[in-house]
């Protein structure tokens, strides 16, 4: 699904990913200077014959084996320090709740009443404070261009402010093994201009639209008959499930099961059918279902935009 997003860590599109990216360079360097004294050092000692007096040796180990290695530890200190203090939390324009599960993220806005999912939505050039939490085991979000990883764990919040420098979509990923589909837990930060967020928001928090058509009103019925409403959450159609992903604006989203099938009918159809077959030991059971119940069920999921 984000095969086309990945771009990496030195493609820094956010102030801590830059400061983050710095500091590697630095690290480059340093490292590359410090091989480079080594292997001449080792040529030059390996030429000099046994004569060498005493008073040089003492030179060489002061400066090899002391002058040097504490000059590159301060100096790795004090960028570090630097880099750290750079990124420290600042006043954030959007708080945004996210919550690892396995395997997938839940995604809530508090102050928008908004509830998405493996989609974080922010206004670009603002800070965006993530308040991070674990629901059952730890996790880790990392988002290449926009900050350093943090921890999400399960008893306490741990808070990653992020920012991105212009609009556009930016791949994240869990980046701590938290089980059998670690390697499929992903996400996408989707930074908007201005208009565009409150433009979002104002969509995220209308109610899902009564179905139009008749299949598409025999897939609601079907949806609150069956174990669907017990798990999931939509607007205005009198599911409160609260164990899976909100459904209400599900086809709005770019990805179904945690980033794993792009959001299709054929995707959802395979996925509804035999979730265990998609991506073996996630949670979801796979719904005892008819092949006409399940195309009903799919009618009514399309209308959920």
């Amino acid at each position: 699904m984000q095969g086309s997003l990945v771009r990496g860590a030195l493609d820094p599109r956010g102030s801590d990913a830059r400061e983050i990216a710095a500091l590697w360079w630095l690290l480059l360097a340093l490292g590359a200077a410090v091989f480079a004294v080594v292997a001449v050092a080792l040529f030059i000692g390996a030429r000099r014959n046994s004569t060498t007096d005493a008073s040089t040796a003492r030179r060489w180990m002061l400066g090899g084996g002391i002058v040097l290695p504490s000059t590159v530890v301060a100096v790795v200190l004090g960028a570090t320090l630097w880099a750290m203090r750079s990124t420290a939390e600042q006043p954030p324009a959007v708080e945004v709740e996210v919550i690892g599960h396995q395997w997938w993220w839940e995604v809530r806005y508090p102050d928008h009443g908004v509830v998405t999912a493996n989609e974080i939505h922010i206004p670009a050039g603002e800070p965006v404070a993530l308040r991070l939490q674990s629901a059952d085991v730890i996790h880790s979000l990392w988002i290449p261009e926009l900050a350093g990883k943090l921890d999400l764990l399960p008893e306490r919040v741990n808070t990653l402010v992020i920012d991105a420098s212009s609009p556009g979509e930016y791949a994240g990923r869990c980046a701590e093994f938290c089980g059998l589909q670690h390697a499929n837990m992903d996400l996408v930060v989707v930074a908007h201009d201005a208009a565009g967020f409150t433009a979002w928001v104002a969509e995220q928090r209308t109610p899902a639209a009564d179905p139009a058509t008749a299949p598409a009103q025999r897939g609601l019925v079907t949806f609150l008959a069956h174990d669907c409403a017990s798990c999931h959450t939509i607007s205005g159609a009198s599911a409160g499930g609260e164990t899976g992903p909100d459904l209400t604006h599900l086809m709005g989203r770019s990805s179904i099961a945690g980033g794993l099938l792009d959001t299709t009918v054929p995707s959802l159809r395979e996925w509804i059918t035999d979730p265990h077959d998609v991506k073996p030991g996630v949670l979801m059971p796979a719904p005892a279902l008819t092949d006409a119940e399940i195309d009903d069920l799919l009618a009514y999921l399309e209308t959920l935009e």
